[in-house]
């Protein structure tokens, strides 16, 4: 296990966040992790701002070593089990987008939030700031059902924002893909 690089508060609202501006740069530029408070557009080192984590990255990183977590004014440390817990309480469908988080991560690929896109994942290749994110991402678990009208919304907002739709389906041990892209004849 490597070394933590950052310290990381769990708020109330299951974010967390790196207060330390020396970790948090760290941290953003050890594989885009996380997103600067108030900066739109960070660009790697050239923010002075607190790093926001979202739960899902809070337990990748905590997992990887790569994170300590702590709690309250007494800097509790917070475990994994216990991070996950506040996670799936405040995640719908949790544990099926972490599978599919850290699928991608070990793939080599940037994953950040989609809420933007109405989606789980907005996915890059290389990081934000550097190429524009060509897939986002709806989780669904293998016994989820999708109707021929959330395909047709997926469909026409990836259409709009230039990307390819991916629906990652977990099911058992696996997380498949299935890549959505659509053309005009």
């Amino acid at each position: 296990m490597e070394e933590a690089i950052a310290e990381v508060e769990v708020l109330k609202d299951s974010r967390l966040i790196v207060w330390s501006l020396k970790q948090g740069k760290k941290l953003y530029t050890a594989g885009y992790f996380g997103k600067p408070l108030g900066v739109s557009k960070p660009r790697e080192e050239v923010f002075e701002a607190p790093l926001i984590l979202d739960p899902i990255e809070g337990v990748y990183l905590l997992d990887k070593g790569l994170i300590k977590v702590v709690s309250g004014l007494e800097r509790r440390d917070v475990s994994l089990d216990e991070l996950q817990v506040v996670a799936r309480e405040t995640l719908e469908g949790f544990d099926e987008k972490f599978r599919v988080y850290s699928d991608l991560r070990e793939r080599g690929f940037v994953v950040a939030p989609g809420i933007k896109y109405g989606c789980d994942f907005a996915v890059y290749q290389h990081g934000p700031g550097v190429d524009h994110a060509p897939y986002i991402v709806k989780v669904k678990g293998g016994d989820d059902e999708l109707s021929a009208s959330e395909i047709v919304e997926a469909g026409r907002l990836a259409t709009t924002v230039r990307k390819t739709f991916i629906l990652a389906v977990v099911g058992g041990d696996e997380v498949k893909y299935l890549g959505f892209k659509w053309w005009k004849p």
